[in-house]
């Protein structure tokens, strides 16, 4: 995994270049994600570390994929991730993790995911934008996929694939780790 002040400075640098790019001020940018301009400015100086959440509705507010927010590498035309670079979003509390292997722009934000959620561990997402859609593989274990409050259950070996711009999660209830593969993608703005 890369050094946390890598992926800090990247969201920083690459925050404010997108901001900057696309047009918008402080208050638009903070209006459009829903994140306080406080927050965006805190960003942007490097001086935290935003949730999983708040880097989500900042690149969906942008247009971009969570990828390109935390590209601290942005030189290459072909982006090869190796395995200790891969970023991890989220910890779960029982050590279950989700890591960003990868994304690009296709022509809306398209990213690749592995969650592994231990017994008893769970994600909750909010909504992306419309016509935003998950695919998600279970390599290990039973997932619970809960779309718009209903849940369903993905066992190993199955694929589930779903419209993402409602309220979704993922969670563990079963008693082994549970691996999963997942992409997302997002639609490009106005689209």
């Amino acid at each position: 995994m890369p050094d946390a002040d890598l992926v800090t400075q990247a969201l920083a640098r690459n925050l404010k270049r997108l901001r900057l790019d696309r047009g918008h001020t402080l208050d638009a940018l903070a209006a459009r994600s829903g994140v306080s301009r406080g927050m965006v400015v805190q960003i942007e100086q490097a001086r935290t570390n935003p949730s999983i959440g708040t880097v989500v509705r900042l690149a969906d507010a942008l247009g971009v994929s969570i990828a390109r927010l935390l590209d601290y590498d942005a030189a290459s035309e072909v982006k090869v991730v190796p395995a200790e670079d891969a970023v991890r979003l989220w910890n779960g509390p029982a050590g279950g993790s989700g890591t960003l292997l990868g994304g690009t722009e296709a022509p809306g934000p398209l990213e690749l995911w592995a969650w592994h959620l231990h017994p008893g561990e769970g994600h909750a997402s909010d909504p992306h934008p419309p016509g935003s859609v998950e695919i998600a593989r279970v390599d290990e274990g039973v997932l619970t996929l809960v779309l718009d409050g209903r849940e369903h259950r993905v066992p190993a070996g199955s694929t589930a694939s779903y419209g993402a711009g409602a309220a979704h999660g993922y969670r563990n209830d079963g008693d082994v780790p549970c691996r999963v593969t997942m992409v997302v993608s997002v639609p490009p703005p106005g689209a």
